[in-house]
């Protein structure tokens, strides 16, 4: 019974890690085609973990992480987005910018129209 928590602990760090990295790359890719899509430069290529939470959803408790990125409208300055994840599906993507259009863009799919 001893050596059993021990490799819990082990086996859901491991999880944790997997998990944190797929959503890394999710948030990424997100962002490339964001900054792509309004002609933006998505700078560094990369995203960085601002806050971690949890959140319950219709399909349980899931991790919710929020990322932040820089981008580059002209390619001189650098301004400020975000990207909300729970689990590895997108709440919220924001180029943080003051008009209501880009704002915030939802990049969820509509559901087919029966």
């Amino acid at each position: 019974m001893s050596t059993i928590a021990p490799l819990l602990i082990i086996g859901l760090l491991i999880w944790f890690w997997l998990d944190s990295a797929r959503a890394r790359e999710i948030a990424t890719g997100i962002c490339k085609a964001g900054c792509d899509q309004r002609n933006l430069q998505f700078l560094d290529q990369t995203v960085s973990l601002q806050r971690l939470g949890l959140r319950w959803t219709r399909q349980g408790i899931r991790i919710r992480r929020l990322f932040q990125f820089d981008y580059s409208e002209e390619g001189m300055g650098r301004q400020d987005g975000h990207v909300i994840l729970v689990g590895i599906q997108l709440e919220e993507f924001s180029l943080g910018l003051p008009s209501g259009e880009n704002k915030v863009v939802s990049f969820r799919q509509k559901p087919p129209e029966e």
